[in-house]
């Protein structure tokens, strides 16, 4: 599994714990539209990890009927480190794209008004258009 889908996947896991602790296995593998197999998996190696823990709900006739799956403060600390992470990654991306557009639409002013944006430039929109 590649690293950087194994670490958006464990962000993900991380951000609907922390807002659902008492989901099961099979209901984030509905929330994250994944199988259930793909999430046992990430869910042994966030706990591997010390990411995540689990706690027992409930156990009946000796065996576990439900669990709890809890973040863990590392677990928090990493799902704060990853959305920074993230957040800064698209903060670039945007950047590129801004610049990307101004240059090939003649360095028009993007975000701001149109109506102080010169002439030439809003026409090349329009043409475009």
């Amino acid at each position: 599994m590649n690293e950087h889908h194994l670490k958006e996947d464990f962000f993900k896991i991380l951000r609907l714990l922390s807002s659902k602790e008492d989901l099961s296995q099979r209901d984030l593998s509905g929330h994250l539209d994944m199988s259930l197999g793909k999430t046992n998996y990430l869910l042994k190696a966030m706990i591997k990890r010390g990411l995540i823990m689990v706690r027992n709900f409930y156990v009946r006739d000796n065996k576990i009927k439900k669990v709890k799956y809890v973040l863990t403060k590392e677990g928090f600390d990493v799902k704060l480190q990853w959305a920074y992470e993230y957040l800064k990654r698209k903060e670039q991306e945007y950047l590129d794209l801004k610049r990307e557009l101004e240059k090939d639409t003649g360095n028009m002013n993007f975000g701001g008004d149109m109506e102080n944006a010169d002439m030439d430039s809003q026409d090349t929109l329009e043409e475009m258009i």
